[in-house]
Order: structure tokens, then C-alpha cells, then sequence
């Protein structure tokens, strides 16, 4: 069984927006619903969970069906943890507890909200590239020159950037491996991780990379969400 985690519970502090990022409407449709909708028509996905503030939970469903989108792959939401690792963990247990399963079956994918131009084909072939590792993540070799700088002021160091990458979402991991990897950390050292793949390299699980996608970009800014605009006309 292949999950998707969808977290949408950010409070898109740089967006100068009292409504969360995830929740701007395009054209009639929140931004979260442009990411689901590649989820919900994926043939490579069974199960959708999503972690979002329970405010938000009701208005998602509705603004799916308004769209014509089905929901019927949508079965749970999960409450937002204080940090992103630890929302994704609240999504892990409720899906365990959901399913009544060790996860032993199951594929998860989890994916930024914020993130709404994903390539449908990417989420088939990440699953396809998935085969005999314990989980993949896409990621963006770097263009630029990249300088270490220990106070911020002064450079210090120079990395070398072909052995440098920017990660990407969606990660996949094997749910039950991933998952007793964030269990190890609980409960004080899930606060120092950054990044949802971290987990997994702390475990020692086998995590390939694969190519990203360059248009996959994040929504952060105001200028980013500008740019989503214009790529969808």
C-alpha cells in the first residue's frame, strides 16, 4: 500500500498573509487542493492522509469536492506537532493506529502542501526508483559556488559543489522502518532535525537520491507564490 503524508500545517509567516500559504486560492482553489489533486488522480497512490490544523481539516474537503476532485482516497487528518518532523510523526502514528498495521506492507510519501506543481509522472517513477532501497529523495544539484562562513561575516571554507545537493519533496520510505526511525529520536531529539530524510540516514536505512524537478518549487515567499501563478496561467 502506498500513502501519501501531505503535511499542510505551516503558518506561512513570510507569505504577509493572516491565511496560511497552503490555504491562498488561484482561480477558485486553495493551493493545498492544486497539490491533492495529483495525489487523488495518481494510480501510484492508495491512501491520502493530511496533517492540518482541525480549522482547516472541513475546509479542505470541501473546497476538493467543489472543484469536482474526489475524496474518496482521503481517509484522516492528523493535528500539526510544533516542528515539521514532529507533524509528520503525528501523521506516522495515526496512520499506524488508522490501518491496525506494522507497516511492514506499506510505502509512505510524504510531501509538502506548499509544494502544488508536482509532476504527476514523478510520483510513478520515485516509486519505480524506490525498488530494493528503504526509501528515495529527490534532490537539485547546486549551481551556485557554495561558502562556508563560521560567524556569518568572513568566508571560512569552500564545500565542493558536485558533491553538494538541495533535497527536494516528495521523500518515500518504508513506513515501518521510517517509523521506528523517528520513534528512536523521541522525544528530545526530534527537535534537531531539519530535514524529513534525516531520520532515516540517523538509522542507517539505505536512501537513494534521484533527480528532482526544478518547477517542484516550494511556495515560501511572496515572489514564489507570484511565480506558481504564472506557471499555471
Amino acid at each position: 500500500m502506498n500513502v501519501a503524508l501531505i503535511l499542510a500545517g505551516g503558518t506561512g509567516s513570510r507569505m504577509q498573509s493572516d491565511t496560511p500559504k497552503q490555504y491562498l486560492e488561484v482561480k477558485g482553489k486553495m493551493l493545498i487542493t492544486y497539490c491533492l489533486e495529483i495525489f487523488v488522480r495518481s494510480d501510484d497512490i492508495d491512501v491520502i492522509w493530511i496533517v492540518a490544523d482541525v480549522f482547516w481539516q472541513k475546509r479542505i474537503l470541501e473546497d476538493l469536492e467543489k472543484n469536482d476532485i474526489a475524496i474518496f482516497k482521503v481517509k484522516g487528518f492528523s493535528t500539526p506537532g510544533k516542528t515539521r518532523q514532529l507533524s509528520i510523526v503525528n501523521g506516522l502514528e495515526d496512520i499506524k493506529a488508522y490501518f491496525e498495521c506494522d507497516g511492514s506492507d506499506v510505502k509512505v510519501m510524504i510531501h509538502d502542501a506548499a509544494r502544488p506543481l508536482l509532476n504527476a509522472s514523478h510520483i510513478s517513477t520515485y516509486f519505480k526508483a524506490m525498488e530494493g532501497h528503504d526509501g528515495i529523495m529527490p534532490v537539485l544539484p547546486m549551481k551556485d559556488t557554495v561558502y562556508i562562513s563560521e560567524n556569518g561575516k568572513a568566508i571560512t571554507g569552500l564545500l565542493n559543489r558536485s558533491q553538494v545537493f538541495a533535497g527536494q519533496a516528495p521523500e518515500i520510505f518504508a513506513f515501518d522502518k521510517y517509523y521506528d526511525a523517528c520513534m528512536r529520536l523521541m522525544p528530545d531529539e526530534i527537535y534537531d532535525i531539519n530535514g524529513s530524510t534525516e531520520p532515516a540516514i540517523r538509522a542507517g536505512m539505505d536512501i537513494v537520491l534521484i533527480h528532482g524537478d526544478e518547477k517542484n518549487f516550494k511556495i515560501t515567499t511572496v515572489q514564489d507564490f507570484e511565480n506558481f501563478k504564472r506557471e499555471i496561467g
